[in-house]
């Protein structure tokens, strides 16, 4: 299955944004991809001046995403992943990943559990907490995971996909800018990418704010396509079966495991 990752440089201006989305799903779907996968914030960068504003903005844009996701999907026969903040009671947004598939159902939504309070931020000023355990999709005989940015530094998340059998984790993100942030981004992507013995196609947006560095990792860590921190664009690669198998055979880890995580816990 040959794979897509997007980088964009998402705006407050939507209609760019989804025009920017058309464009590389198209790209995506005339150069083979069977997956697409796009960044969060992909619908709408959440400014400071439009955070505010999101209950007034959301329940037009919102919609409108989702109609936008699925139609591309039928339309190019691809199963697509995007993020986009959801309307939600109260003054507080969801942090949504969609997927959606070749026919143009909704395949799954991620509401975002774990917000960026960190580094000063404070994501939950404006985001609700997602309360359902990250999506697996299937995807041309593949199970892929579906995780949002900051989610990459919880490994148990992660986990728990791989108890659910996951074969390819599909992490959208806007990762922020900072000092030793890149190399966290790219530390943290691969380790998921080893530790689970899983491809990981990591998305994200690219900035002023933000790092790009959007990249496609196979099952033994190693980054076979990437993005820089500057341009909009689309990295590829080729996924088999056979080759995810080969690895979990030269790494066997997951059935080397000793200790077992109980994800039943109630309030993530």
């Amino acid at each position: 299955m040959k794979t897509a990752v997007a980088q964009t440089s998402p705006g407050a201006d939507f209609s760019q944004n989804f025009e920017t989305i058309r464009r590389l799903t198209a790209d995506a779907a005339a150069s083979g991809a069977r997956l697409v996968v796009f960044p969060e914030e992909a619908m709408l960068l959440a400014e400071d001046d439009l955070k505010p504003r999101f209950p007034e903005l959301l329940p037009e844009i919102w919609p409108a995403f989702e109609a936008l996701i699925r139609d591309l999907a039928r339309r190019h026969g691809v199963t697509l992943v995007a993020g986009g903040y959801e309307p939600n009671p109260g003054d507080r947004a969801l942090n949504t990943i969609i997927a959606a598939g070749p026919d143009g159902a909704e395949l799954a939504r991620y509401r975002k559990v774990h917000l960026y309070d960190a580094f000063s931020y404070r994501e939950s000023d404006y985001v609700a907490h997602g309360t359902e355990p990250a999506p697996i999709i299937g995807v041309e005989g593949f199970r892929v995971g579906i995780a949002n940015c900051y989610d990459v530094r919880f490994p148990e998340l992660f986990r728990s996909m791989v108890d659910r059998g996951v074969d390819v984790i599909s992490l959208s993100a806007a990762w922020v800018s900072g000092k030793g942030k890149e190399e966290h981004w790219s530390v943290l992507t691969q380790a998921r990418a080893i530790e689970n013995v899983s491809w990981v196609l990591a998305s994200g947006t690219v900035g002023a704010d933000s790092v790009g560095l959007s990249r496609i990792i196979d099952p033994l860590g190693i980054v076979v396509a990437g993005a820089n921190t500057r341009d909009e664009g689309l990295v590829y690669a080729d996924i088999d079966r056979a080759g995810l198998e080969r690895a979990r055979e030269i790494l066997p880890a997951l059935d080397n495991r000793r200790l077992r995580l109980d994800y039943s816990v109630k309030g993530i």
